[in-house]
């Protein structure tokens, strides 16, 4: 049913265009930016020397208008993006929290509005437009993250992009890889290589080109440390290519691999007794975690005429995530059994990812009176399939394997079918205003094995507006969210728990209003405030059956909201007064986030002894989620030279619903204290084709964590990084 009623609004898009395109388009001067069909990705930010943009209205098939985005120059970011190191990546996206407690960057953990940075799942994460997690409905878990020298641009896009993109709350985070439609010649070879603390080195190597008929770009990325932890180290490798044919000046087509391994020592977590005697030693030395990525992307770019543009991409992706470690919390040591004269077995786990999806998109102009009105819609297919193997016994040794002594107790097979149709339409009325309505619809079903399945059909509306006035506008969005029951939702120990069979997907909502523009080459700026509803939030409570025995109930328990404000401001005092200055150029910039984010009707009931206790978390904060995000710095350019420092400030925050101060023993509970941090960077160009890049992270040594693990890779307290360098050298021939 779903796909009949996509054919047909696909049909009634195109016929409409059809006929539009019989009136022919005037430019005019309205007071609105052009939409414009951007081909290749170096159109956006490429001539600019700065780091931070917004997104154009119209970018290739999507539109931005309405929506609270960023869009992140990478070439023009200054810190150490080689191990993606996001709070100087970001500094710039007002109220995005980062869990730190990865120095290799090989796994980001991000987030905003007071929702969970765990491995970056609240967010729709992609590469070139693709999606790239575990499984984006089931297990939305992002375990690779592309390497950041090959990265030309980053699109943040909040929550407003769930008609778009994906319904999550968060919105979407978009790695747009370089391509080689950059390059001026048929050939470039570009290295970089970057030594630093711990042992680190990283080695990137990239060729790429282009001529009147493709162009291409493949880059292979090595990196390796010691990590900053006793029993910590990593290896992680990073391949890429691409090559586009320029088929016609119509047509284009685009072929892309991918793979990414990478196998790291984990040290464990700490209890706060630990941390505070030595926040860098380690309990553990047989901790592993290995990742194996592989992803094809095809890409097909076809211009039917200047008003109208399809767009259609297909991609697959094969990835396994590893583990085995003794997992016991930190205040359990792991010691030789006196029995056996052997450690305790290890436990091993082991996850298989088997992905394929295709979406196509349409966009065209066409008009209304004298006004230019542009409309795209689209189409998505996702079929996943997780194959799930835990609770393995592994062997007693130290080494790195995959080694089981005894079938796997817990052996589960998961699907996900998903079909979405998504459309939004920019109406501009009169010379300042525009309006942009949408909606996506979703058909989803999870199944797990034969025994749980959850099929549903919904509609997620949504709308946008600007007023536009000069350089700057104001605008706001109003759009429906939702995060489908996971799979971990659906499955549970069958001798301790039960599943609420009306279980229910978590719905809410994301609105933003807010004042953003730029002021010539010295001002840019974009301030709003926001609200975030999370309705049915999922979770455990104790429940009695009538012989007196206890389960484990999970349900629906509670609401949570989240609301404050979002600013960001950018200004050069020498470019402002001092145009022509021989002495350089100062800019200041300032990012703030102000978030209040409580529970609403959350209600748990916990077994004490032999009877149950209900507690209500009404008006307790959400985990996890910081009242104050501050980062503000300056960077001083002359000529070639670049130099950058950063301030960085999170407030505390809880890392369970319960709001627990006193830290558990076991480390994985209790407060999150604040931290303030100093980065400082600087890059001189020697030439176009010769660049030197250093810095140091944390400069004045804070000791501070970011995370209470409860499982991998604790559990427990998880250190960030004290003190550390880099120097990186570059040459493109």
């Amino acid at each position: 049913m779903i796909m009949r009623k996509t054919i047909l609004v696909l049909a009634f898009v195109q016929c409409f265009n059809l006929i539009s395109a019989q009136q022919p388009i005037k430019t005019k001067d309205t007071g609105f930016s052009v939409p414009k069909f951007l081909p290749d990705i170096t159109l956006v930010g490429r001539n600019s020397a700065a780091d931070i943009h917004f997104l154009p209205e119209v970018v290739g098939t999507t539109i931005n208008a309405g929506k609270k985005n960023a869009l992140i120059v990478m070439d023009n970011v200054q810190g150490n993006v080689v191990t993606n190191t996001m709070r100087q990546v970001m500094a710039k996206v007002p109220g995005i929290h980062i869990w730190e407690s990865d120095p290799s960057g090989i796994q980001i953990g991000i987030a905003a509005r007071g929702l969970s940075p765990n491995r970056s799942w609240e967010f729709n994460i992609r590469q070139n437009g693709y999606d790239i997690s575990a499984d984006p409905f089931g297990y939305p878990e992002a375990y690779y993250t592309p390497q950041l020298n090959s990265v030309q641009r980053v699109e943040v896009v909040r929550g407003a992009g769930s008609l778009q993109y994906g319904p999550q709350f968060g919105g979407l985070v978009n790695f747009i890889l370089k391509n080689g439609s950059e390059l001026k010649k048929t050939f470039q070879y570009e290295a970089q290589q970057t030594a630093g603390s711990f042992g680190l080195f990283n080695s990137y190597n990239a060729i790429g080109g282009q001529n009147d008929k493709a162009h291409y770009y493949a880059f292979w990325d090595h990196r390796k440390g010691n990590g900053f932890r006793e029993n910590s180290g990593f290896t992680v490798n990073t391949g890429f290519a691409n090559y586009t044919w320029k088929l016609s000046s119509k047509l284009k087509l685009g072929m892309e691999i991918t793979h990414f391994d990478y196998v790291s020592k984990q040290p464990g977590g700490l209890t706060d007794a630990q941390f505070s005697k030595n926040a860098y030693r380690s309990t553990r030395n047989r901790n592993w975690f290995e990742v194996q990525w592989n992803m094809a992307a095809l890409n097909l770019d076809y211009t039917i005429n200047e008003r109208s543009r399809l767009n259609f991409k297909t991609f697959g992706m094969i990835g396994d995530r590893n583990s085995i470690g003794f997992m016991s919390a930190p205040n359990v040591a792991d010691t030789i059994n006196a029995s056996t004269l052997q450690y305790n077995n290890r436990r091993v786990d082991i996850d298989q990812y088997r992905n394929f999806g295709a979406e196509m998109r349409y966009i065209s102009t066409y008009k209304i009176g004298n006004n230019d009105q542009t409309i795209s819609a689209g189409i998505r297919y996702f079929r996943g399939t997780t194959n799930r193997f835990q609770n393995g016994k592994g062997d007693t040794g130290f080494d790195y394997n995959l080694n089981t002594l005894a079938p796997f107790p817990t052996n589960l097979n998961f699907l996900t079918a998903n079909t979405a149709f998504f459309a939004e339409n920019i109406f501009k009325l009169g010379k300042h205003l525009i309006l942009i309505p949408g909606f996506r619809i979703e058909h989803i079903n999870n199944m797990s094995g034969v025994k749980q399945q959850k099929s549903r059909q919904f509609i997620l509306p949504g709308i946008g507006a600007e007023y536009h006035i000069g350089s700057t506008e104001i605008y706001a969005n109003y759009a429906q969210s939702y995060r489908p029951v996971l799979f971990s939702d659906l499955t549970a120990n069958p001798i301790t728990d039960i599943i609420d069979p009306d279980l229910q997907d978590a719905k809410g909502y994301n609105i933003d209003l807010g004042y953003r523009g730029k002021v010539k080459d010295y001002l840019f700026f974009d301030v709003s405030g926001f609200i975030l509803q999370y309705n049915n939030r999922i979770g455990v409570i104790a429940q009695q059956k009538a012989d007196g025995s206890f389960y484990n109930f999970r349900t629906n328990v509670g609401n949570s909201q989240s609301k404050g404000v979002e600013a960001l401001l950018e200004f050069s005092p020498t470019k402002a007064w001092m145009k022509n200055s021989t002495i350089g150029h100062l800019t200041f910039f300032s990012s703030i986030a102000i978030i209040q984010a409580r529970y609403a009707n959350f209600n748990i009931i916990s077994r004490q002894g032999n009877q149950l206790v209900e507690n209500s978390l009404h008006d307790k904060k959400v985990e996890n989620a910081p009242n104050n995000i501050i980062r503000t710095g300056l960077t001083y350019t002359k000529k070639a030279f670049t130099f950058t420092t950063q301030y960085s400030y999170v407030s505390e925050a809880f890392s369970d619903a319960n709001n627990t101060v006193t830290p558990t023993a076991n480390g994985v509970n209790g407060l999150i204290p604040s931290y303030q941090l100093v980065d400082v960077s600087g890059t001189y160009k020697f030439s176009e084709k010769f660049f030197v890049k250093s810095g140091i992270n944390n400069l004045f040594s804070e000791k501070y964590f970011t995370r209470r693990a409860s499982g991998y890779p604790g559990p427990g307290i998880m250190p960030a990084e004290p003190c550390n360098f880099f120097i990186t050298v570059g040459v493109k021939l």
